[in-house]
């Protein structure tokens, strides 16, 4: 199929320039140029700094908090829109507050849902990010969402490291389903923690649900907050007699004590996607580029060619 004559412009939102420097560099160009102007009281203002009439956008921008993170996306979104221009993708490596995705009890709202929606009022006519916390969110979407799995990065580590009695498992019952699709690939059994929850991020129980005696357990989860659950279940599953306990999260939010607990935790190594840059650096910490599995699938899009080949699921 005969390439797309529209030319194709990568910009980054301040929280991203990082990744988005990576994945411009593997797509095979530069980062545009966008400049914000801010205001005393906190207000901002994005400006493009070059003509992108007529072209395709791509936009990468985490929108883990603060909200201004959000906000920064938003703004790009409608500059663009109003300077013509073609298509306008949102790349987002996290979507942020998709763990609103439901009402879990009255007179609460649905983040994730009205996230989608702002960012379609705004002008975006399509999204690409990776590794959502609920599959479902795709479906708060009337543009087209191009939903990328950090296994493909993941796994050939995984493979690496040649791990004899691998376990793949699932820090809470809500993760089963993907702890199930990485032992499938990679053939491995699979346990699961059950938890109880005093509140958000406080564990009040947890209890293992398989065996885990002279295995190497890789626990798999799609974001890292506070790392409590985490670094309980790894606790855990070293007293039940692991002979190692790693965990792959793909986006670290690493909030609160999280380092801390990760440090001084059973935990041998803690594997994550370049999604969000992590504040402090840890030799426990393995940080994965997704920066070129971003830039196959935004070259594959603009030159409207299949995606299919990126998911490993």
């Amino acid at each position: 199929m005969p390439e797309n004559k529209t030319e194709a412009k990568i910009f980054a939102c301040t929280q991203s320039v990082q990744i988005g420097e990576n994945i411009a560099k593997a797509y095979g160009t530069k980062l545009g140029k966008v400049i914000f102007h801010h205001f005393s009281d906190g207000e901002f203002q994005p400006s493009f700094e070059e003509s992108i009439r007529g072209s395709r956008i791509f936009l990468i921008g985490s929108t883990n908090p603060s909200s201004d993170n959000l906000m920064e996306l938003l703004l790009m979104i409608d500059a663009a829109k109003r300077a013509s221009a073609r298509h306008i993708t949102a790349v987002m490596p996290y979507f942020g507050w998709a763990r609103q995705d439901r009402k879990d009890k009255p007179r609460v709202p649905i983040g994730a849902k009205l996230i989608a929606k702002l960012l379609e009022s705004a002008g975006a006519t399509r999204i690409i990010t990776m590794d959502l916390h609920a599959d479902q969110i795709q479906g708060f979407f009337e543009k087209p969402v191009d939903h990328l799995y950090a296994s493909t990065i993941f796994i050939p580590y995984l493979e690496s490291l040649k791990l004899d009695s691998l376990t793949i498992a699932s820090p809470d019952m809500g993760g089963s389903k993907r702890a199930y699709a990485y032992s499938k690939f990679l053939k491995s059994d699979v346990v699961i923690c059950y938890k109880q929850r005093k509140k958000a991020n406080i564990i009040s129980h947890m209890e293992l649900i398989g065996n885990v005696e002279g295995k190497n357990v890789v626990l798999v989860d799609d974001m890292v907050d506070t790392a409590g659950t985490l670094t309980t279940a790894a606790d855990l599953m070293m007293d039940r007699g692991a002979k190692s306990v790693r965990a792959i999260c793909t986006h670290p939010l690493l909030s609160g004590k999280a380092y801390e607990r990760i440090e001084n935790s059973k935990l041998k190594e803690l594997i994550i996607s370049d999604s969000i840059p992590i504040k402090n650096k840890s030799k426990k910490i393995k940080v994965l580029s997704s920066a070129s599995l971003f830039a196959d699938v935004m070259k594959n899009v603009h030159n409207n060619q299949s995606i299919n080949p990126f998911f490993i699921k």
